[in-house]
Order: C-alpha cells, then structure tokens, then sequence
C-alpha cells in the first residue's frame, strides 16, 4: 500500500510521456485531511535543483497538501527557467486539486542539466489526479524509478494505537550522505503537528538514509518528505511515533542499498569501541568509501588491510596496535596485526559484515554499502535518462 497505507492519503502513478521509454514517469500524493501537516529533509549539496528549493518554501509556508514527483529528468541546474517550471507543476496541481500552490511540494529525479517536457507534464498532473485512489500507492512507488530495477515501499503499523507510518522510496546510485540521491515520501494517519513531525523525520534520517553511502557522491535532488493527515484520530506517544519512522526509513534505506547500481555484496560496516559517535560515524564512511576494499568485497577476499588504512585517514581516537576487524564473523586482525585464518572467511553469500572494534570507547554506528563492480561502471558510463 506505500503511501496510502495510512489513511487520508490517494495517490496515483501514471506514464506521462517525460521517459522516451514510455515507462511511468509521474506520481501524486495527495493529503486529504483533515490535518495537512508536513516536514522535510534535503540535500546538503550546495548546488540544489529548482524542485529542492521550491519544496523547502512550500514547507516554511506551514503546510503540504499534496506532492507532485516525476522521473525521467532532475530539472537540476536549468536556470531560471527550471524554478519556473517547477512553480508551474505546483500551480497545476493546485488548480486541479483546489489547493493553493504553496501546499504542493514538488520531486524531480533523472539527468541533471536538462529541461523536463512541460507540455507532457502539466497535462499528465490531470490525468494522474483523475487516477488518483487509496489504493495508488503501489502505482506512484513505480512512477518515481530512474536506474531502480524494482519499487520500494515500506509500512509500519501500530498494534495498539490505530495509526499507520507508510512510505516509498527510489534511489540506486549516486548513494551518499546528505540523504542519498533519493526521493522519499512517507505519510501517517497520526495526529501530530509539524514541529513533532520534523523531530521524529530528523532523528530517523541522521541513523538511517544519512549512513546509506553507496559510491560517495551527493545528489542535487534528495529529498524526504513526511506529511500527516490526522485521519486516524490519533495522537500517539513520541517516542513510539518516531520509531515507526525509524523503522520504515531504516527498511527504505536497506532496500536501496540492496539495489544499487551495479551491486553483488550488501555491505554492514559497523564501527564498535569509538570514542564518541561522531568518529564511530566517520570511520564507517571512510571504510565504507574505499574503493580498494569495495573491489576487494566484489572478488570475495577478506582484505582486512584495506579496512585499517581507511581507519587511519580519519581523525578518529585510537591506538593503531589496538584495532581489530572481523569480516563475517572471523576476527582476521587483532590488535592491529594478523588476526584468525582469512580463509576462514565465507563471502559467497549478498551480505557481507565488517566490524572495526577501535578499543577506544563505547560508542558504535552502522553504516551500509555496497561493492565496486564492473557493471557500475558500464550503467554510469551508458545512464542518460
């Protein structure tokens, strides 16, 4: 159900015509109330798309009442002509919808550099919004795939309290912190204001989308957005709200991770004995970026070598002779020399587990990657749309 599992949610997806492919290319999400309540997240890139800026006005404006995403071109970099496009897309919803143009965010994915065709666009916003269902949830999960080779959706529901967190999600490059090059929408039926929102959006993002780092490179166009309807009548506790949120971003954040481009290995780097969570964070990424170790993982050798030197790039506190790594159970370095058998180690498997124990402290983050591989490079050196 994605999106319009919770309740006071219809959306739709349809092919508009902005793909060559004639895939679908366009979703709608639509807030029915009674409460239009809403946060967001976006790229830190310093260069943001025209949809990016646009959607973070809409938020500051107090509430969102629908959103409107497309594939098929990321209407980053294009100018002033692009901001314009993008007001445009929220203008023609908000017409079709009857809703005011700065309650429509607005999501755009695909090549940067390129102008979307606003003549199949804005006519597609009508036909999506005709099409538009409490069942379309699945539909606009579709709609929003580039380089994606399956939909994602997520849906965590309260046992006790009668309300729902759902949501959907594409991204399979461009994977880094800073959100990833993603566009995700979740929704609840939950009765909760948008300061609430944003602290629960905010707390599962920094644990969950922000440690997804596929290849290292940052997206013009990430965008997460949380809106609630109210539908439910329900005004659950904080602290079990925010972990639903949690939870449906973690299990997003998995199923990218699992299809990125390219990937045979889903890799956990899990930092143990950090002194502070800020290293345990960083040393994660630096070993989750090291493009020897990737390849290393891809050929199925347990090279922990390439995990201590990408520990010793960072500023992190510890002690080179007291580091430890284990790959998929095995502690092949301990206290920083050779550790068990390597050959031990059984990487035949997708998921491949490294743990860095700094013997510096209790803090610990997890951080996901994925291997380095051939067709990675075929898909990025060939993707144009």
């Amino acid at each position: 159900m994605s999106v319009t599992a919770a309740k006071g949610f219809r959306a739709a997806g349809i092919a508009a015509g902005i793909k060559e492919s004639g895939n679908p290319d366009l979703a709608l999400v639509v807030n029915d109330g009674p409460r239009r309540a809403a946060a967001g997240v976006f790229t830190s890139n310093r260069v943001k798309a025209a949809p990016v800026l646009w959607s973070e006005q809409a938020l500051k404006a107090g509430q969102i009442s629908a959103v409107v995403l497309n594939s098929g071109g990321a209407n980053a970099c294009t100018g002033p002509k692009g901001f314009q496009d993008t007001h445009a897309t929220a203008e023609k919803a908000a017409e079709v919808l009857g809703r005011g143009p700065i309650e429509v965010a607005v999501c755009s994915t695909g090549l940067i550099g390129v102008l979307l065709p606003m003549d199949k666009l804005l006519p597609g916003i009508e036909t999506a919004a005709a099409q538009l269902s409490e069942h379309g949830g699945e539909k606009a999960a579709l709609a929003i795939k580039t380089t994606d080779t399956v939909h994602k959706t997520s849906v965590v529901s309260s046992e006790s309290g009668g309300w729902t967190v759902g949501g959907m999600a594409k991204g399979a490059g461009m994977l880094a912190p800073g959100l990833a090059t993603m566009l995700v929408v979740l929704t609840t039926d939950a009765d909760l204001d948008n300061e609430t929102l944003d602290r629960a959006l905010r707390a599962a993002t920094r644990v969950t989308f922000d440690r997804v780092d596929s290849d290292g490179c940052m997206s013009t166009n990430d965008t997460v957005l949380l809106l609630a309807s109210g539908a439910s009548g329900a005004v659950p506790e904080y602290g079990e709200f925010a972990e639903a949120v949690r939870a449906v971003c973690d299990d997003l954040g998995r199923q990218l991770i699992g299809d990125a481009e390219g990937a045979s290995k889903d890799i956990k780097v899990e930092v143990v004995g950090a002194a502070t969570e800020d290293d345990a964070v960083e040393v994660g990424r630096a070993v989750a970026r090291n493009n020897l170790l990737k390849c290393a993982i891809h050929g199925e050798d347990p090279n922990w070598g390439r995990v201590l030197s990408a520990i010793g790039t960072t500023r992190a506190v510890f002690e080179p002779d007291r580091l430890n790594v284990a790959i998929n159970g095995v502690w092949v370095c301990k206290n920083g020399s050779v550790g068990e058998d390597r050959e031990r180690v059984d990487m035949r498997y997708r998921e491949v587990h490294i743990v860095a124990d700094l013997a510096a402290g209790d803090a610990e983050a997890t951080i996901w990657t994925n291997d380095l591989t051939a067709d990675y490079v075929h898909e990025n050196s060939a993707y144009s749309s």
